[in-house]
């Protein structure tokens, strides 16, 4: 049964790896991109569904509550974030995302539960207390975003007024993963999964890599 499990996981890796360098190679070529932005939110759908099944301990009414929480808080601060361009900065989603409620995208809820969940896993190993964990996957997720931010407008996700992201952005970025992050460790729940970081590493190449073509194709 272990040797069949661990054909199993790996099948579904090798799946995610050959998923993103599609993608990239289809983002970054003029004569498909507008085929993938049209599937970016499938691909979101289908590496958190993924994820979904490979979550330890077996999915509770607390962690889901928790998922919930984090979806309707990170949605309605992006809401607020659009109308009032206070909180990241003045800026507008695209039709990257998909299908949006408030001139926001509500497949953005759903990839701030994936990058929380994603880093909560991969920060969960490290020999520091609750708080650090909770700073450290935070910073992980700035990161993230940091690359994030200068490939959304190519996407068709979102853009800035000004030609980059505000410093305020990512400051509002950091103060609200910590808040999620500190909601997840004080809540108890503790993320074992086996393709948490391959997923967030895979999502954060995708961007790197795109940004770079980007920077060499100006």
């Amino acid at each position: 049964m272990k040797f069949l499990e661990s054909l199993k996981i790996e099948k579904v890796r090798g799946f995610i790896i050959t998923l993103y360098v599609v993608g990239i190679i289809g983002s970054a070529l003029p004569l498909t991109r507008d085929l993938f932005i049209v599937l970016t939110p499938a691909i979101l759908l289908l590496s958190f569904a993924l994820l979904l099944n490979f979550h330890t301990p077996v999915l509770n009414g607390k962690t889901s509550l928790v998922f919930i929480i984090i979806f309707l808080t990170s949605y309605f601060v992006e809401v607020a974030g659009v109308k009032t361009g206070i909180i990241f900065g003045v800026y507008s989603y695209g039709k990257g995302l998909g299908l949006k409620l408030l001139d926001t995208p509500l497949l953005i809820g759903l990839n701030w539960v994936l990058l929380v969940y994603c880093s909560a896993a991969i920060i969960e190993k490290v020999p520091v207390g609750n708080i650090g964990k909770a700073v450290g996957a935070s910073l992980l997720m700035v990161l993230y975003d940091l690359v994030m931010e200068q490939v959304a407008p190519h996407m068709d996700m979102w853009s800035f007024s000004a030609s980059t992201a505000p410093l305020k952005n990512y400051i509002s970025w950091f103060i609200l993963a910590l808040i999620f992050h500190l909601i997840v460790r004080f809540t108890g729940i503790r993320f074992a999964n086996k393709l948490a970081l391959l997923i967030f590493c895979c999502q954060f190449l995708f961007f790197l890599v795109l940004l770079l073509i980007f920077k060499i194709a100006e």
